[in-house]
């Protein structure tokens, strides 16, 4: 206990370290290219940042372990979207790009409610899953959903991509970028540490939750979404404390878009998985914060502290619902 305890340390500060790393080179390449700071945070930061979900989810649909797989990617985007934004508008009111709200925010809720009809569209529709137990399969994530998905991520990460060349903006005189290849150092040693320090405390949290007698379910929605999610915690509140608010909130935002759409797709495609009652409960949920969470950023163009409190309350109520339905 006391080993993980200590891993646990360590891999916080790979997090922290490499998450400081990663935004220095990421917004100095930003700078090189001119390209603004938060298409950086939708590409590059995002996919970075996911990478232990990449690592985790595809490891178990290899493994046949269905609702770790499925589990990770919900739980990972309802923490990034009500933790991840949550916490770095507690920090400081956080300015949501037009761009964004006008493109981004609006495919991470098609996306979302894609996954969810495409997954339970039948036991929506009758309202059956209600009257079976948590654990039963209502619905499947099939192979061709995920090839669908992965096809649709490609689509969108060419758009943004032509939007940054088609709009580019001029590089800041006052702010001296660092040289290409520091840029290149600074995100691949930064992405180790955050990789290494993300695999490090999600296997010792994992096991002190084990040995608190939590189940794999409970596991894979929380333990291991916010263990994978720790990256991406970590980044968008550096970003947010050095300024870079449209990279915070830019990488949250994409590490959805990446968690669903790449991210599910490459588990399904692998090995197709069922889908059971709780994790449709789960998208519901999703679906709901992401709704809730694209209100608060249109109605003020930004997501104000109080705002952010209240969506890290809600996080920590989703939690324990989710904890009270399985001993229910």
């Amino acid at each position: 206990m006391v080993w993980n305890i200590l891993l646990l340390v360590i891999g916080f500060f790979g997090l922290i370290k490499g998450a400081d790393l990663f935004v220095d080179g990421s917004s100095s390449l930003a700078k090189i290219f001119k390209v603004p700071g938060v298409i950086i945070g939708l590409t590059i930061v995002a996919m970075g940042t996911s990478a232990p979900e990449l690592a985790v989810s595809t490891s178990a649909a290899l493994s046949g372990s269905n609702e770790i797989a499925l589990s990770n990617v919900l739980g990972s985007n309802i923490f990034n979207l009500l933790v991840v934004l949550g916490g770095c508008a507690i920090i400081c009111k956080v300015p949501v790009d037009q761009v964004i709200l006008k493109r981004d925010f609006p495919v991470m809720l098609i996306v979302t409610l894609a996954i969810l009809l495409g997954t339970s569209m039948g036991t929506l529709t009758t309202g059956g899953f209600t009257q079976v137990a948590v654990s039963a399969e209502v619905g499947s994530v099939s192979r061709v959903l995920g090839l669908a998905l992965m096809v649709a991520f490609v689509i969108y990460l060419v758009v943004l991509i032509a939007d940054a060349k088609k709009n580019p903006v001029q590089e800041e005189e006052e702010i001296k970028a660092m040289p290409g290849w520091k840029c290149v150092l600074y995100i691949l040693f930064g992405l180790v540490l955050i990789v290494a320090g993300g695999k490090a405390t999600v296997e010792a949290a994992k096991y002190i939750a084990k040995a608190a007698g939590m189940s794999e379910t409970i596991i894979g929605l929380t333990v291991v979404a916010i263990g994978t999610s720790l990256p991406e915690l970590a980044t968008s509140i550096v970003a947010a404390k050095k300024g870079e608010v449209g990279m915070a909130v830019g990488n949250a935002v994409g590490s959805c878009i990446f968690n669903a759409m790449l991210i599910l797709g490459i588990s399904s495609s692998i090995h197709p998985f069922p889908v059971n009652a709780a994790s449709v409960y789960d998208m519901l949920i999703l679906f709901a914060v992401s709704l809730l969470t694209y209100i608060f950023a249109v109605a003020g163009k930004s997501i104000k502290r109080w705002e952010g409190i209240a969506m890290v309350l809600m996080y920590v109520a989703d939690v324990a619902f989710a904890i009270l339905r399985e001993v229910g």
